[in-house]
């Protein structure tokens, strides 16, 4: 063969070799870590990167990922590749049992949501970042629940979840890793302990239920009594009111009454002071009043009258010829 021919299909062949090796496409929001003979050399950005072959090689990590098979059971796989994904990841840990302040042991798996900010640290720092942040995430969360419990623990998410992303924050700092936020998913205390919850929470309801019936009956009967209170005292002031009206109405009756007699008496003495004693007429007509009611009764068959009744008829005759004269 051509010495020339072969130099060129040795030239092309290196060629294809380099471009396959040496041109690195790296995507958005990924990075790779080169090593020149073992050694941390530069980190390749987005775009169309190029690097030496053989003397330059991309370090590889170990990343895990959570796969579920056809029976819906989550399966943890763990991939080495050379690139270092920069996006927030979230890592779904499985069930794990803790135990709280009171000694009840509680099935409790969390949501971490991550990432990366330095991939030097990440990569040189710490030999397997997601194993390490899976065990970290784990003890953390064992001493947390430690400090609670059972019912603090499921009432407390809130604080558990901001406990746990301030910690993991502190401890992952220097691993270049950023913490952004904890969940917890499940919290699943022992069956028992769970029906002895439900009894004593419907215990704690029926107790609330009776409370707001007696609470509702007695303000029932409150509302009664001052209603009765309140009628009676309208009642009261209006029977009062009333005694009032009618005493006034009498009063001015009475009033009336006697300014017509002292006007009747008035007229009358003035005409009889012309003609005669107006003293004899008013005994006379009281008399004769007091006479008819005498005789008025049915059983009042007999009449007696009096001594003096011959002085008031000379009155009666006094009258006449009063009346006469007039």
């Amino acid at each position: 063969m051509n010495p020339t021919i072969l130099i060129l299909i040795l030239l092309a062949v290196f060629v294809i070799i380099f471009a396959a090796t040496g041109i690195r496409i790296v995507q958005q929001s990924q990075t790779i870590l080169i090593e020149r003979l073992g050694k941390y050399h530069r980190t390749l950005s987005s775009g169309i990167n190029i690097i030496i072959p053989i003397i330059d090689v991309p370090r590889k990590i170990t990343w895990r990922y959570i796969r579920e098979d056809f029976d819906g059971r989550k399966i943890v796989m763990f991939k080495t590749k050379d690139r270092i994904d920069l996006r927030e990841t979230v890592y779904d840990f499985p069930k794990q049992n803790v135990i709280t302040r009171d000694n009840v042991g509680t099935e409790i798996n969390a949501l971490l949501y991550f990432q990366i900010m330095d991939p030097i640290k990440a990569v040189y720092e710490i030999e397997n970042l997601p194993d390490a942040i899976e065990k970290l995430t784990q003890t953390t969360l064992r001493n947390v629940i430690g400090e609670l419990d059972l019912d603090g623990t499921l009432t407390s998410r809130d604080t558990i979840n901001t406990k746990l992303r301030i910690i993991l924050d502190e401890a992952t700092n220097k691993w270049g890793v950023k913490v952004n936020r904890v969940e917890l998913q499940d919290i699943n205390p022992p069956r028992d302990i769970r029906d002895a919850m439900e009894k004593q929470m419907r215990a704690e309801r029926d107790r609330r239920a009776k409370i707001l019936e007696a609470e509702g009956l007695k303000r029932a009967q409150i509302l009664e009594a001052e209603g009765y209170k309140e009628s009676q005292i309208n009642q009261a002031e209006g029977e009062k009111q009333g005694q009032i009206l009618i005493a006034e109405g009498d009063a001015q009756a009475r009033i009336r009454r006697a300014e017509g007699e002292a006007e009747a008496i008035l007229k009358v003495t003035d005409a009889v002071a012309k003609n005669g004693d107006p003293i004899n007429y008013l005994v006379a007509m009281k008399y004769l009043e007091t006479f008819k009611e005498m005789v008025s009764g049915e059983n009042n068959k007999t009449v007696y009258l009096p001594y003096e009744a011959s002085g008031i008829l000379s009155s009666i005759g006094g009258i006449k010829d009063l009346l006469k004269g007039s």
